[in-house]
C-alpha cells in the first residue's frame, strides 16, 4: 500500500512537471497581452504585470470590423475544406481498410508521404494551377489548397478505425441481405462516428490555422483569414507583441471551444482507431 501511494505521488509530480512545461507558453501569451509593451522589454521580464492592461485585447475589439470579416472568411474555408476532406476520406479510409487490391500498401505510404510535405513544396505548383483556372482572389483556392492537407490526415486515422471494427459485422450484415453500400451507410458508418469527428475536427483546426495559402491566393485583404491579420502588428521597426499575443488568444478561441466540447468524441476516436495499423 505504502509503495503504491508512493508510486502515485511520483507520477502525480512527473504529470504535473509535464503539464507546466505544455502549459508555459499559454500563460506567457496571457501575459505577454496583459503587459505594456515597456515592460516586455525589461530585464529580467517579469512573471506577471506590474501594469496589468487590456488595451491589446481592447484593440481587438477596437477593430471589429476586420475581425469579424477575418473570422467569417476563416469559418468560410475551414468549415468547406472540412467538408470535403471528410466526405472524400470516409470511403477511401473504408475502401483501404475493408478491401485487398494490389497497390494497397503503396498507396497507404503515399498518404504517409503527403501529410510530411510542407505547404511551401506545394505552393507554387498550386498557384500556377488555380491562375490557370480563375481560381486566384476567390474562396474555393484556398479550400481546396486546405483540403490537401486534411485529406491524408483523415485517410490515416479512418482507415485504422475502420480496421477496429470486426469483420463479422458485415458478414452479418450480408446474412440479413445488406449490400456493401447499404453496410456502409447503415452499420459502419454510425459505429465509426467517433473516427469521422477526429477527421472532421482536425481537418477544421488545419485549415482554420492556415496563413500561407490564404494570403498567397487571397489578394482582397476583405477576403482574406483571420490569421492574416497577425500582419498588422508587425510593424516597420518594432512589433506589438501584446496585441500579437491577444490577437493569436483571440484567434484560437474557437478552436479552444470545439476541443472542450468535442473532447469526448476526440479522446474515443484517437484511442479506439490506435489498436491496428
Amino acid at each position: 500500500m505504502k509503495r503504491e501511494r508512493k508510486e502515485n505521488t511520483i507520477s502525480f509530480i512527473i504529470g504535473f512537471i509535464i503539464f507546466v512545461i505544455l502549459m508555459f507558453p499559454l500563460y506567457w501569451m496571457i501575459v505577454t497581452a496583459l503587459k505594456t509593451q515597456v515592460e516586455i522589454f525589461q530585464v529580467p521580464t517579469p512573471l506577471w504585470p506590474k501594469n496589468l492592461t487590456l488595451e491589446a485585447f481592447q484593440s481587438q475589439f477596437s477593430e471589429s470590423s476586420a475581425t469579424m470579416k477575418g473570422f467569417k472568411n476563416s469559418f468560410l474555408i475551414a468549415f468547406s475544406s472540412m467538408v470535403i476532406s471528410t466526405v472524400l476520406s470516409i470511403p477511401a479510409a473504408y475502401g483501404l481498410a475493408r478491401f485487398r487490391f494490389n497497390a494497397k500498401k503503396l498507396l497507404i505510404l503515399f498518404f504517409l508521404m503527403m501529410q510530411m510535405l510542407p505547404s511551401t513544396l506545394i505552393l507554387t505548383p498550386l498557384y500556377i494551377m488555380f491562375s490557370k483556372v480563375g481560381l486566384l482572389n476567390n474562396y474555393l483556392a484556398p479550400i481546396l489548397a486546405d483540403a490537401t492537407l486534411g485529406i491524408p490526415f483523415s485517410i490515416i486515422i479512418l482507415r485504422t478505425y475502420f480496421l477496429s471494427i470486426p469483420k463479422e459485422l458485415d458478414e452479418a450484415a450480408a446474412i440479413d441481405g445488406c449490400n456493401p453500400v447499404t453496410s456502409f451507410f447503415k452499420i459502419m458508418l454510425p459505429i465509426a462516428k467517433p473516427g469521422v469527428i477526429v477527421a472532421a475536427v482536425f481537418s477544421f483546426v488545419y485549415a482554420w490555422g492556415d496563413l500561407i495559402y490564404g494570403i498567397t491566393f487571397m489578394t482582397d485583404p476583405n477576403m482574406r483569414p483571420i490569421t492574416s491579420n497577425i500582419y498588422n502588428y508587425v510593424q516597420q521597426y518594432q512589433t506589438l507583441w501584446n496585441a500579437t499575443m491577444a490577437f493569436g488568444l483571440v484567434a484560437i478561441f474557437p478552436i479552444v471551444l470545439i476541443f472542450i466540447f468535442m473532447q469526448k468524441y476526440i479522446v474515443s476516436g484517437l484511442t479506439n482507431g490506435a489498436v491496428k495499423a
